[in-house]
Parts: C-alpha cells; structure tokens; sequence
C-alpha cells in the first residue's frame, strides 16, 4: 500500500482495510487504541526528547530509534541503523511491522525519505515533509524565493554563484555591516557568517564560493542583517490546511556567557517566552503560518510534519531568518515538556494528513534546558569521558545527545554537546535553578555549561512587571 492509499485509508475507513493496518476501519483517529510500532530516527538531544515523549503513549506498541544514543534506549529499542541508509530502513520496516517513521533530523529528508517510501507496496505513514518541502531547509535560495512568493517578512536579499562574484561585493558594499553570507546547502549548522568588516565579508564571500562548504555553499546567499530578538516557532501541519502551533521557545547559540564566542548546536533553550505574547503571535500565525502553510499546498508541495520558523522580533514585528523542516534542537528538550497532550496520535494524524480536529493541550509550567558540552567544543574536543550522574528530582529530565555506552557498559561522551538537563518550573526562576543544578550535578571530564541562560529573557519579564 503506498502512502497515498495508506492517507486515503485513514480518511475513508474501508471494510477491506488491509490486515496490517496502523488504524482500525471505522475508528477516528481520536477513538483509535490498535498499537502503533514506531521508528524513530536520529541519535541526537533532540531525538531523546522526542523518544521519551512518544514512549508515554498508551497508542505505542514499540518504538525503535535509530540509531539512538546512551540515553534513548530508556525508551524504546536502539537499533544500529543510519538514518540515510534508505534500503536499510525498508527492510528493518518490512521485517518489524512499523507503522509510521518519525524522522528526527533534516538530512535524510533533504535527501527524499518520503519520496522513498510514497508508492511503496506496505510503506509506512512518515513524520516528515516530501523532498520538494524540504529544501526549505536544503536551500536557502529557495526557502528565500518562497517567503518573497508568499509575502512573508523576512531580510532583503540576493543570491550569488562563483560566476556572479562580481555582483556579490557590490551588494555587499549597499548593506550596512554586519553582514550576512549564508551557504544555500546543508552545512551542519555551520554555514552562516556574519561579518563586520566589508572586505573581510568580501574575502569570505570568495572563499565560500571557492568550496569553503564543499558544494553546500556553490550559491551564498547575502542577507541584511536584522536587529532584534529571535525565538523559535514551532508548527506540526498535515498537508492539507491543517496545522497546530506547538509552545515557542528561544534558543542560546553561542558557546560563552554573554552570547559571545562561536556558534554551536545550542547551549540551552527557554520556553516560553516573554516577548512572545498573544498580539505577537497573532502576526506571527497571520503573516508567516498561514501564507507557509498555503503557501505549500498551492504549489502542490507535499508536507506532512514539523516546520520550524526561525523567527526575530523587529521593533515588534516578527521576521522570518529561516525555515527548518524538522524540531530545533535544544528547543525540542523543553518543547516536548510543555506539550500536554498525548504526542503519537497527534504524529499520527498529521502524517496521516487528518490533524485538523486534533486537539493540543499545552503545559503552563515554564520549561528550561542547560546544555552540558565538552571541553573544546565547539572546535576540536575529546571522546570517551565516563558521565555519572546522581538520580534526578522530580520534575527535571536529561536527555541524552552525545553520549553512548563503551564496551564495558559505561556511560561515555560520543560528541560535542553531551547531556540537555531540562526542568519544570512554575516560573522561569524556578525552572533554570533545576536545570541548572542538574548541570552541575552531570559529571565528566572536561564538561562545561553556560550560566546565563535565560538571562535576558529574565529581564525581559522583570521589565514588564
């Protein structure tokens, strides 16, 4: 059965559905109790998190994630497995009976997971946009177009390639510094520049079109910059109209105190968040959700799963910096707390592309995460350190990133950023002093963690007191 006929199923139950079946006929998605077998892929933080959330289900009959980490296999079954390896995951569909892949990480949708699978006698439902919705996140040149097609507000801008270099120092000589030069391709979160001087920006303009990001940056493009405030928006659409606006979180990128020295993956993350309130949202879902979410659907682009909109806040007024086509990672350590209702029915229906009478319950409690690194990141960093940690108070979680188990069972350091330790709290207060004692509790060698998360945010709502 493809995906399609799999869809058409769920909207029409049939008497000959066929026996192996995610959905039982004559059920909506809301009543249905048949148990759903479950891959999960990606080995990251934010995988962790989105693993511990579908485990709660009472509709989950297994879970698998692949290939997980030192943490995931609390909830489910780590399998060695890569989220690229498309064969491979048809097979370990076909030999365990799974009934819907949640796709975690960006690269193996860039790449066509759904495209895959869509015609596929016994294909599963996937969590996850088609690879025309991707490049939303594959390229930015497009995800550009897209905003200016749609009139979504976002950065002027243009796009260069080596043979309009020309072009490119002139644009950059109209712009105020800073200046912007993204790579169009995927470069593992490092393909951005923002450079002060004009002809350092030239320089690096020449080199990133020269290969500094491999074949990722053959297109840069130049932005100007925006003044203000980001945060996270985080929307789960169906493909059809239908979408729910997921709690909104702002992320810390940079590795010290202070936001100052290089980019990382993310050192910690705060939702909700102050500057983020009903009026800001209003524009937000007006000016940006609805005009993506239609926007897709006009240009017949399939996409059923999460759309992240980096957004900043300009002097009130919300702005698209960029798409991702997946949950940010560390948002989704403190996204997937503040979610009340059960999450796997709601996966389900979006993939299903049904979610629009699916309700979502959200928690009011504020909800925190500390990223606890090693040392060196986010340059080079060693491997191996032996974590302990004491158990945990009620209420707080750590969700395992870069970490696994060596040969003698221990619990290891596998990556840069290692542990999320992520809390409740009745107010921002309350939740960072649980995370952030739960990051001093977190022991390895070499580990490190910023203290000044949610700083700003703090004084942010301390002015609106």
């Amino acid at each position: 059965m493809s995906i399609q006929q799999n869809l058409n199923t769920l909207r029409h139950p049939v008497s000959n559905a066929p026996e192996k079946s995610p959905f039982n006929a004559g059920e909506t998605l809301k009543e249905q109790t048949s148990p759903l077998r479950v891959l999960l892929l990606g080995s990251g933080g934010r995988e962790c998190a989105l693993a511990w959330k579908i485990a709660q289900s009472p509709l989950l009959d297994h879970l698998f994630i692949a290939p997980g980490n030192g943490g995931t296999d609390a909830y489910g079954e780590n399998v060695e497995l890569s989220p690229l390896d498309f064969d491979g995951i048809a097979r370990f569909v076909a030999d365990n009976a799974i009934d819907m892949i949640v796709v975690g990480n960006e690269d193996p949708l860039v790449a066509g997971i759904f495209d895959y699978f869509d015609g596929r006698e016994g294909a599963p439902l996937i969590v996850g946009p088609s690879k025309a919705g991707a490049a939303l996140e594959g390229s930015k040149d497009f995800a550009k177009q897209f905003m200016v097609r749609h009139s979504i507000p976002t950065a002027r801008y243009r796009s260069f390639t080596a043979d309009t270099l020309a072009e490119g120092e002139k644009f950059l000589s109209e712009l105020r510094p800073p200046y912007v030069l993204k790579a169009d391709g995927l470069a593992a979160g490092k393909g951005v520049l923002i450079i002060d001087d004009l002809e350092e920006a030239k320089g690096s303009l020449r080199e990133m079109l020269g290969g500094m990001f491999g074949q990722s940056s053959a297109t840069v493009v130049i932005e100007e910059f925006l003044k203000g405030i980001e945060c996270s928006v985080f929307v789960l659409t169906d493909g059809n109209g239908g979408y729910r606006i997921l709690p909104v979180a702002k992320d810390y990128k940079r590795i010290g105190e202070g936001d100052t020295g290089p980019n990382t993956g993310g050192m910690g993350a705060v939702s909700p968040v102050a500057f983020a309130d009903e009026e800001f949202m209003r524009k937000v879902e007006e000016r940006i959700i609805l005009p993506t979410v239609n926007g897709l659907i006009s240009e017949g682009i399939t996409y059923r799963g999460f759309i992240f909109l980096g957004l900043i806040e300009v002097d009130g007024e919300p702005m698209v910096i960029e798409y991702n086509v997946r949950m940010g990672d560390p948002e989704t350590e403190v996204v997937m707390l503040r979610i009340a209702s059960d999450l796997l029915p709601l996966l389900a229906a979006a993939a299903a592309g049904n979610l629009s009478t699916m309700p979502l319950a959200i928690d009011p409690r504020y909800a925190t995460t500390v990223m606890v690194v090693s040392g060196g990141y986010p340059g080079s960093y060693p491997k191996g350190k032996v974590i302990t940690a004491p158990a945990m108070a009620d209420g707080t979680t750590l969700f395992h990133a870069g970490t696994k188990r060596d040969s003698d069972g221990n619990l290891v350091t596998s990556g840069g950023r290692v542990i999320a330790c992520s809390a409740y709290g009745h107010d921002l207060d309350e939740a960072l002093a649980a995370s952030f004692t739960a990051a001093g509790e977190v022991e390895f060698e070499g580990k490190y963690f910023r203290r000044d998360i949610g700083a700003d945010l703090r004084a942010i709502e301390q002015s609106r007191k």
